[in-house]
């Protein structure tokens, strides 16, 4: 059963909206203004927000601008109730991110067929698409067919990259956002000393460059494709569209963004802090991790020290003396440049 979170402060209007929609078989928490529904949206699994937009305490704009600043809060549709239904008003409510508008006196049919739209358009944009070109263009679609975006490009152009090919590079301004269709491409920044440190591995299934755009920065980092990579090129325009016209999928990289951040710092944390032993280690985990082997079978990878010394933040030198311990100590097999995990769970007791 979904759960409703109405925010009104008139009772009379609350009870009614609300007895309707748990007469449609939907749960109803019901707030009397602003800052109340606040409180019960974060505390309470909501699926969509109905809220007035006059009220005391905390207007509905108010309301919307506190969910929409908050990462669990963000993607939970909302609709505005209000009586007023001038064009500022509207305007005002869609720029902020509001999903949808009823304006007083509505009817029940009204009420119910926005609630039921919302709920609907919300699980197909965050359902889980496949991630390869297919799903990409399914997950574009669904954006374009349920939020009117028209004006995307329905042929996109796609490039491949031979190992080492650099796709962007620092301080490059972005033109295009990247999906990777297939392969393997790491983000790095180059020091002063010419010397290189991978922040971001990446997959099949996996956007990139996507910070840039968002920030209308340059690239903060170059990246380049480890093995042969197919990459999906999405013009910039077509992305600002996504991301401005369709509250659903700007959350989708909202959540990237925080995600990405969060990994970054803890990163940090560890280059800070641990031994090089561990963060060699908690590397080869992270390869791992990011690209599992197939059919339950150890995970193998061809990778050069000087990329894994990167990762790490340390010399290769150190990185080869620290792979022939965990050699000897039956952790890995190495031949040439290819890394077999044989014990990944001793690798993750490694503390110091």
């Amino acid at each position: 059963m979904k759960t409703i979170l109405l925010i009104e402060d008139n009772l009379e209007m609350r009870e009614n909206t609300a007895e309707i929609l748990e007469l449609s078989d939907y749960n109803v928490l019901t707030a009397e203004n602003g800052k109340v529904g606040v409180r019960l949206a974060k505390s309470e699994q909501v699926d969509l927000v109905i809220c007035d937009i006059m009220m005391p305490e905390l207007d509905g704009y108010g309301v919307l601008r506190v969910l929409s600043q908050q990462p669990d809060t963000a993607a939970i549709p909302f609709i505005f109730l209000t009586a007023k239904a001038e064009m500022s008003d509207l305007r005002r409510g869609m720029r902020l991110g509001a999903d949808d508008y009823l304006t007083k006196p509505f009817d029940d049919v009204e009420l119910i067929d926005a609630v039921e739209l919302r709920l609907k358009k919300s699980a197909i944009i965050q359902q889980d698409f496949p991630r390869n070109l297919e799903g990409l263009n399914s997950f574009i679609n669904e954006a374009r067919s349920h939020e009117a975006l028209s004006n995307l490009s329905k042929d996109r152009e796609t490039r491949i990259y031979q190992p080492k090919d650099v796709i962007y590079s620092e301080d490059a301004y972005p033109h295009h956002l990247f999906f990777v269709l297939s392969g393997k491409v790491k983000t790095y920044k180059t020091h002063e000393d010419a010397k290189d440190y991978i922040t971001e591995l990446y997959k099949g299934g996996d956007f990139l460059g996507h910070s840039a755009l968002l920030a209308g920065t340059a690239y903060q980092e170059s990246a380049m494709a480890l093995e042969k990579t197919e990459i999906c090129i999405i013009p910039k325009d077509d992305f600002f569209t996504l991301v401005y016209d369709n509250r659903d999928v700007a959350n989708k990289f909202i959540q990237l963004l925080a995600n990405s951040l969060r990994e970054k710092e803890e990163r940090l944390l560890h280059l800070a802090y641990d031994s090089v032993r561990k963060r060699v280690a908690d590397a080869l985990i992270t390869l791992a991790n990011t690209y599992p082997a197939e059919n339950g079978t150890n995970f193998s990878m061809d990778i050069s020290r000087e990329n894994l010394a990167n990762m790490v933040g340390t010399s290769k030198e150190c990185v080869i003396r620290v792979l022939s311990d965990f050699k000897d100590e039956g952790l890995v097999v190495t031949k040439q440049s290819n890394i077999t995990l044989m014990n990944q769970e001793g690798l993750g007791r490694i503390r110091w």
